[in-house]
């Protein structure tokens, strides 16, 4: 049998009338698998009246919306390969995406009007041919969307792409400082989802709170699962933490997943007289490890926070803690996923003891293809069928997981990874600095900020200058929240920065802005 991960979203044959999706910011928008695989199929059609054939990419530049998630569906559908993009990037970070997966189409919704305006003025310095704007009056150069797929049939179009061709790739940024395309196939994406709902308690008919953008294999995989489960997604559009209980009350919302700072948040904005969440069974959280003290606050109200490691590589899965042992082993990520190993291994590849710390390997069908057109890293990303996530952690006899550091040097903020060498790039090219090193400083409020540390070439350069001349040249969330100035970056004798020295030199007295 082959597959064609778009086909899944016709589950409106057996469950027509289930509720798919539910958007508050749409005006209260509902559709049924039946209504939104009617939208996909025009999508799909529209798509291959544009030109756009099989293999092609296509860059989804868009919130949390039914029309990401019939548009994704529909590029699988055709046999083309989705390309999520981070709406958090500027424009040239966006550029070199583009231009890197050789995307050809690029599907935006109007908030981001100005971006691809920006990118459009660029000509040649992406590939794309087609540009179709969801909502608001398109510009001379873009289609408007509702007339573009509304002319189009809403009829299945002939499947395209099969098994091992690829379905979507995800960029996720690189220790050398370029974004990395993670590369996903039809089969890989159906073992995650295999996978998934395999360990976690997931059913028929629940109802899934959607709450971190889908760019994130964090969010885009569990929806992916709804959607072959037949699970209800209620989508907001971006993260609210007051209109989250408020949905969670009114749509009896069974099941969410959001990074520990969103934990915090929520908690912050609880009211037990107002919000009943009775019937939420489960939150799911990664990216960083939960505070015992957040874990026990959920669970005294009832609400299992389930721990789950794992990275855009693994398509998600990796390890997951459950129910009691959340709290009877707070720091653990928990076992492997069902049909997926782990191991913990020295510099030499041998299996470490238990308690002894070494990196993380995962081995799953879920594993992703390789990198785009980067068949060195996938060389040493893959090996043997392992893939090595580059993550130091210990693995105890019972085969529970608990991550101690990171090889790559990655920090997290707010959910969003970020990658020092990126930001030490940008700085180096500043005229005013000699050396400079990005570690991360403990925040409260998003768990690590960029912190630069920075050797000056002009004795008059400030920190205030410094840091608003990272201003349009990066994300907002890998931007630097504090810069300081030294004499001499401390390194090794092989001259890596000895970023540990960094850490203790400045966590102890330097506090991150809010």
């Amino acid at each position: 049998m082959t597959i064609n991960f778009g086909h899944f979203l016709a589950k409106a044959q057996l469950s027509p009338r289930l509720e798919a999706t539910v958007e508050p910011s749409a005006g209260g928008r509902r559709l049924n698998f039946r209504e939104l695989n009617a939208r996909c199929n025009q999508v799909a059609n529209a798509l291959r009246t544009t030109g756009v054939a099989v293999g092609d990419r296509v860059g989804l530049l868009m919130t949390n919306s039914a029309e990401f998630l019939e548009s994704f569906y529909a590029v699988a559908k055709i046999g083309a390969v989705n390309v999520p993009l981070n709406w958090r990037l500027v424009a040239d970070e966006l550029e070199f995406i583009l231009k890197d997966s050789g995307a050809t189409a690029l599907l935006y919704s109007e908030e981001f009007a100005p971006l691809a305006a920006e990118l459009q003025r660029r000509g040649s310095k992406t590939d794309i041919r087609a540009w179709v704007q969801i909502g608001g009056q398109a510009p001379a150069f873009a289609s408007g969307y509702d007339f573009w797929m509304g002319s189009a049939a809403a009829t299945e179009p002939a499947l395209a792409g099969f098994d091992d061709d690829l379905l979507f790739i995800m960029y996720t940024s690189g220790t050398t400082g370029l974004p990395k395309g993670v590369m996903h196939s039809h089969n890989t994406v159906l073992w995650s989802m295999l996978t998934l709902s395999a360990t976690a308690d997931v059913r028929y008919g629940d109802r899934y709170l959607l709450a971190l953008p889908m760019f994130h294999v964090g969010a885009l995989t569990p929806v992916m699962a709804n959607i072959y489960l037949g699970i209800t997604t209620v989508i907001l559009k971006t993260f609210d933490a007051k209109q989250a209980w408020q949905l969670i009350r009114d749509e009896k919302i069974t099941s969410t997943l959001m990074v520990p700072a969103m934990l915090q948040f929520m908690q912050a904005t609880y009211d037990k007289a107002a919000h009943d969440c009775s019937t939420l069974r489960w939150c799911m959280s990664g990216a960083a490890p939960v505070p015992v003290t957040l874990i026990q606050a959920y669970t005294a109200m009832g609400i299992e926070v389930p721990q789950v490691y794992g990275l855009t590589e693994s398509c998600g899965p990796g390890c997951m803690i459950l129910g009691e042992d959340a709290v009877k082993r707070a720091g653990s990520t928990g076992r492997a996923y069902f049909h997926t190993d782990v191991r913990v291994v020295d510099a030499k590849g041998q299996e470490c003891a238990p308690g002894e710390s070494g990196e993380v390997l995962l081995r799953g069908r879920h594993n992703m293809v390789g990198y785009w057109n980067r068949p060195d890293d996938t060389a040493q990303t893959l090996r043997d069928g392992w893939l090595h996530t580059g993550d130091i952690g210990t693995m105890d006899e019972e085969g529970f997981v608990t991550i101690r550091d990171r090889i790559k040097d990655m920090l997290i903020s707010g959910g969003e990874n970020v990658y020092p060498a990126e930001i030490e790039n940008l700085l180096l090219s500043h005229p005013g600095v000699i050396d400079a090193a990005v570690v991360g400083l403990p925040s409260p409020k998003w768990g690590e900020v960029p912190l630069a540390v920075v050797v000056k070439k002009n004795p008059n350069l400030s920190e205030v200058e410094l840091l608003d001349w990272c201003k349009g040249k990066l994300a907002p969330f890998k931007r630097p929240k504090v810069a300081v100035f030294i004499d001499a970056i401390p390194r090794n004798p092989t001259g890596k920065v000895l970023k540990r020295v960094l850490r203790e030199m400045y966590e102890a007295r330097l506090s991150a802005p809010e």
